[in-house]
């Protein structure tokens, strides 16, 4: 659901009118929440009954309480699950009695029954954005639905306001899902009613926002789309904004992360056009978001590395590419020398392909050791490389290259990398060997 709908749902809720005026438990349960989130004393989404909770509920009841109110926190915490975005867990073998419940009588249920409670995924994404709490607890607190401007007042930011960023992030979703899936769209008609829904921006803008998704899309291990170029100096908002986005589309992370699984598609290559003169410019290290929410999902970065499909053609293709290059150059006789180390003589060479120099339009018999990545996703998606790959390129730098291969689609490029890896990328551990002795 969108921002809008949850302040709607707020503003909304199910709340005891039995003594002539609202109860005001519920709003102070979720405000509770909230104020934990904020104070970062609640980083995961898993709400348990505990004594911080029960704590922050009293100072917001406090506040909100009439003359007949007592303090239940219990209640709230048992009731909210009527409003579709409050779960419950349950303690182990307590559902049958748990499904038996049409109320808690006392905070001694809540603790025999139930483990914790937890939020939407959505809406606890949307509640680590300050604007957007200040939105939802104005709609609590108030019970009302707030105005347009009210709401423009609250969201307002120095840039984007969240309404405006939410929008272009799920444009960009809409590209991207029909680029992965092969099918054309026109991001001219996309921008065109985009820019309806936003507050006066250019095309200029409209198109860095694009590319400043990419950017987060990066950063989470996510494809992106390969004709919005990456930049990194965006607002800390428009983070929030997408991971709200991907918690509420589950589909789309699997969508996003399924064709990294499936055999590449036939392609048709002009050699001549396949090298890319430009290699990608080296951003300074990514500072990864506090909270990896993303953490729990397969990493598409690692999806395709893992598939064993994609990583062959990748060195198929390059194979082709240097038999067509050293052939151009007039050394058929090198051509045919080329070799398929990884395929014919096994992994753990630290290198894929074994081919042979090109200086200009002349080839020597100088031996080059390649390395080849290949993505279905553009220039800049990360790669993940072994211990003994990075080794390989340090200890033989002057004939290590590394072929990039992008876009593997209908038709893919490549740019190269030559000499040591740690000079064109930053490395980051990614995995641990566990051993007993």
């Amino acid at each position: 659901m969108s921002l809008l709908q949850y302040e709607s749902m707020l503003s909304r809720l199910n709340v005891n009118r039995a003594g002539g005026s609202a109860s005001p438990h519920k709003v102070a349960m979720l405000s509770a929440v909230m104020d934990l989130i904020e104070s970062g004393q609640l980083t995961d989404n898993r709400i348990e009954y505990s004594e911080l909770l029960l704590t922050t509920f009293s100072r917001n009841f406090a506040h909100l309480r009439g003359p007949n109110d007592r303090n239940n926190p219990h209640l709230p915490f048992f009731h909210l699950r009527s409003e579709g975005f409050w779960h419950h867990h349950l303690l182990p073998g307590k559902s049958e009695s748990y499904n038996r419940l049409s109320t808690a009588s006392g905070p001694g249920v809540i603790r025999e029954h139930i483990a914790y409670a937890s939020l939407d995924d959505e809406l606890f994404e949307l509640m680590q954005n300050q604007f957007v709490r200040d939105l939802l607890r104005a709609s609590l607190q108030q019970n009302l639905v707030i105005t347009e401007s009210n709401r423009r007042e609250i969201l307002s930011t120095d840039g984007w306001d969240w309404l405006e960023c939410e929008a272009c992030v799920q444009d960009y979703f809409a590209m991207l899902n029909q680029e992965l899936g092969g099918r054309a769209y026109n991001k001219t008609e996309h921008r065109t009613a985009l820019m309806q829904k936003l507050q006066g921006r250019s095309k200029g803008s409209v198109e860095f926002k694009h590319q400043n998704i990419s950017a987060v899309l990066l950063e989470l291990g996510l494809p992106y789309i390969a004709g919005y170029k990456p930049r990194f100096n965006y607002q800390a908002q428009l983070r929030d904004v997408v991971l709200a986005h991907l918690a509420a589309h589950q589909g789309d992370i699997d969508s996003l992360l399924t064709p990294a699984d499936q055999p590449p598609r036939p392609y048709t290559t002009d050699w001549n056009r396949v090298l890319d003169a430009e290699i990608p410019e080296r951003f300074p290290a990514i500072a990864k978001p506090e909270r990896q929410y993303l953490a729990r999902k397969t990493n598409y970065v690692q999806r395709e590395a893992l598939n064993r499909h994609l990583g062959e053609s990748g060195e198929r293709f390059v194979v082709e590419f240097e038999k067509h290059r050293l052939t151009q150059a007039g050394r058929e006789d090198l051509a045919r020398e080329v070799e398929w180390s990884s395929k014919e003589r096994g992994d753990g060479l630290g290198y894929d392909v074994r081919s042979f120099a090109l200086e200009g339009r002349q080839a020597r018999d100088e031996e080059r050791f390649i390395e080849v990545k290949t993505t279905r996703s553009g220039k800049y998606q990360s790669f993940l490389m072994s211990e003994n790959e990075v080794a390989f390129s340090r200890d033989f730098a002057e004939q290590y290259n590394l072929y990039r291969v992008y876009e593997f689609k209908e038709k893919p490029r490549l740019f190269v990398l030559t000499g040591r890896i740690d000079q064109f990328v930053n490395l980051h551990p990614k995995t641990f060997e566990a051993s007993f002795r």
